[in-house]
């Protein structure tokens, strides 16, 4: 047997459009949730160990942006508690989280890509979970409240 497009499908897909209360989009919002937590706890490591020594990274070759590593610490040490906090809040469902948590990955993502100089892996793969995590939370649709 098989699987037949939709009636009054002209594009001949083989079932409904995802929408943001998809599998996809509530697990990727929860997710989201998880990794945003753990961004803001590894933002606020990262940023504590820029506090307590200048030299814990070494700068590769010269940039653009430059800011004092103690400065970069602080910035990150800021959005990691905040951003841990809205990963929380994503995870126990409250609704401002998702705004925050779009507002705090976007936040994190220039962040990151001024930190290149020092941790330029780390800072693209942390770019890259943010990226995911504006995605997931932008995508999903909570549930109505049911009477």
């Amino acid at each position: 047997m098989t699987a037949q497009p939709h009636s009054g499908s002209s594009t001949g897909d083989y079932g409904p459009a995802p929408t943001g209360r998809s599998p996809w989009a509530t697990g990727g919002a929860t997710f989201a949730g998880v990794l945003l937590l753990l961004n803001g706890i590894l933002a606020v490591l990262q940023g504590i160990a820029a506090i307590a020594e200048d030299d814990v990274y070494a700068r590769i070759g010269s940039y653009v942006y430059e800011i004092n590593l103690t400065g970069w610490g602080w910035i990150l040490l800021i959005l990691g508690v905040i951003a841990a906090c809205a990963g929380v809040g994503i995870l126990s469902g409250a609704t401002w989280a998702r705004a925050a948590g779009i507002a705090l990955a976007s936040l994190s993502l220039i962040a990151q890509f001024l930190f290149l100089p020092y941790q330029p892996v780390w800072s693209v793969v942390m770019m890259a979970i943010d990226v995911f995590v504006i995605w997931a939370l932008a995508s999903y649709r909570s549930e109505p409240a049911r009477r």
